[in-house]
């Protein structure tokens, strides 16, 4: 009996790079089954001298050396069964390469692999070199979505003006998941979903357009904007035969990882999907037909994302999530240091989280918003109603914790998600799902059903969406 082709799903997160492999399965409820996945962390930050200490780039090199890694410990014969390949990744961030230099193909170990060439760092969503004053400089979009620093064309318009000769350098440019596409397809010019594009800034959603006169009259270089393709389309076909994959394989148009993760687990239109992991995201789908309102509010804290087939998802994307646990956490540890006692990170997380559960409740309030929001760019965080009896390290957790909830409701409250119809939450995230206190914290403020998919998860969201080539959320 022939065995059905299988689809390998790509995630290029910001800490680590998710592969999975997927069959499709009738008879399974879910549809499908997982073959096997694999997660290898990036650890690709790098500095920048010329954004500053508020400049956030990874190193591309680092990036594509864990997605070799993940593809190298994925079971060779099941890649030679690979019918697609759906990208998703980290959103709004961009790099630069030259068209038809962006990589070289050669022989890594016992595979085929490509190792980028002339191409640029990734400055990605978390850089904070555009500044208020630098961003209210900017021409207004003429676009539902505000711009913020880490978006892509920010990002443009700042090295137009701080480093115009870099731009000279390129020809090229896209998201990190973009540009593995381009370099797997070998395309002359990258290809761009709506959903990274309005990621960017400078989109239209409706007309499905850059904003090229807006652009063009500030001097934009608007020769590096990707062209357009849906969501679930395919943008080429393997150029080469990468890890036993076959040459010729067909590979989607990258999504955005958001997009991704949601389609993994929202189960019917009345779930949102709740993901905590470096950063947090609550997303609800958007009735079909609805059409945002084409001024952007940048002071507005929910935004709405192309989804699939035009419809859009309501979002509150906060800045604030396990980093800011992973920041509390590398704190503790540098105080133990500078007081002579060396403990590693991960036993002062379970320990922390294990106190914040037996205390169930806190007076300190932590407004955790270190590294501000999109819609309030120059809050800092803040702790409030100190008192001798609050000051365990179980009342700090506890307070911590609620606080990156709480900051959340107060983007997107539990009442406007009833009345767009919401019965049900969807978690996902690493932070969500090994954090028992977290999970309580998302109760007390959503007092809906929390539930755990499967897999949620980008990686296998993007390779559903190649695997399903009807769109949009399943019933169950």
């Amino acid at each position: 009996m022939a065995s059905r082709p299988i689809t390998l799903g790509i995630d290029l997160g910001t800490t680590s790079v998710k592969a999975a492999l997927l069959e499709a399965a009738p008879g399974h409820p879910s549809g499908f089954v997982v073959l096997a996945s694999c997660a290898r962390a990036a650890r690709a930050e790098t500095q920048s001298a010329a954004a500053g200490p508020q400049g956030r780039e990874q190193d591309v090199a680092r990036i594509i050396q864990a997605l070799n890694e993940c593809l190298d410990a994925l079971p060779r014969q099941q890649l030679q069964r690979v019918g697609a390949i759906g990208v998703s990744g980290q959103m709004h961030g961009i790099l630069f390469w030259k068209a038809g230099q962006g990589c070289e193909w050669m022989q890594g170990g016992t595979a085929l692999v490509f190792e980028p060439r002339a191409v640029s760092h990734l400055v990605t969503w978390q850089d904070g070199r555009c500044n208020s004053g630098f961003l209210a400089s900017l021409p207004k979009p003429a676009s539902h979505l505000s711009v913020a620093t880490g978006f892509g064309c920010a990002t443009i318009f700042w090295l137009l003006k701080n480093s115009p000769e870099f731009l000279k350098s390129y020809d090229a440019a896209g998201t990190i998941q973009d540009y593995v596409v381009a370099m797997l397809c070998g395309l002359p010019r990258p290809l761009m979903s709506d959903q990274n594009a309005a990621s960017w800034g400078y989109f239209n959603t409706q007309s499905q357009s850059w904003n090229l006169e807006i652009l063009e009259a500030a001097g934009f270089p608007v020769h590096l904007l990707p062209d357009i393709a849906e969501p679930g389309s395919m943008a080429g076909r393997t150029s080469h035969t990468w890890f036993e994959i076959p040459k010729g394989t067909q590979v989607g148009v990258a999504l955005g990882d958001l997009q991704a993760s949601v389609y993994s687990c929202m189960g019917q239109r009345t779930d949102a999907v709740l993901n905590i992991s470096t950063s947090v995201q609550l997303a609800a789908s958007m009735p079909v037909g609805f059409q945002p309102l084409q001024t952007p509010d940048p002071a507005a804290p929910v935004s709405f994302f192309p989804y699939f087939n035009r419809t859009y998802l309501g979002v509150a994307a906060s800045l604030n999530g396990g980093n800011v646990l992973a920041m509390f956490v590398h704190m503790l540890v540098q105080w133990m240091a500078d007081l002579g006692l060396e403990v590693e990170e991960s036993t002062v997380y379970s320990r922390m989280i294990q106190a914040a559960a037996q205390q169930k409740d806190t007076h300190l309030t932590i407004t955790p918003t270190v590294l501000g929001e999109r819609h309030l760019p120059d809050q800092l965080a803040s702790v409030t109603r100190i008192s001798s009896s609050d000051l365990s390290l179980g009342h700090v957790t506890r307070a911590l914790c609620r606080g990156i909830v709480q900051n959340l409701h107060s983007m997107l409250p539990f009442q406007q998600l009833k009345e767009w119809g919401v019965d049900r939450v969807m978690g996902s995230g690493s932070a969500l799902s090994r954090n028992e206190v977290l999970k309580q914290e998302v109760q007390r403020a959503f007092p809906l059903p929390l539930c755990f998919g499967q897999d949620v998860d980008a990686a296998f969201g993007a390779a559903l969406v190649m695997l399903r080539k009807d769109l949009g959320p399943k019933e169950p």
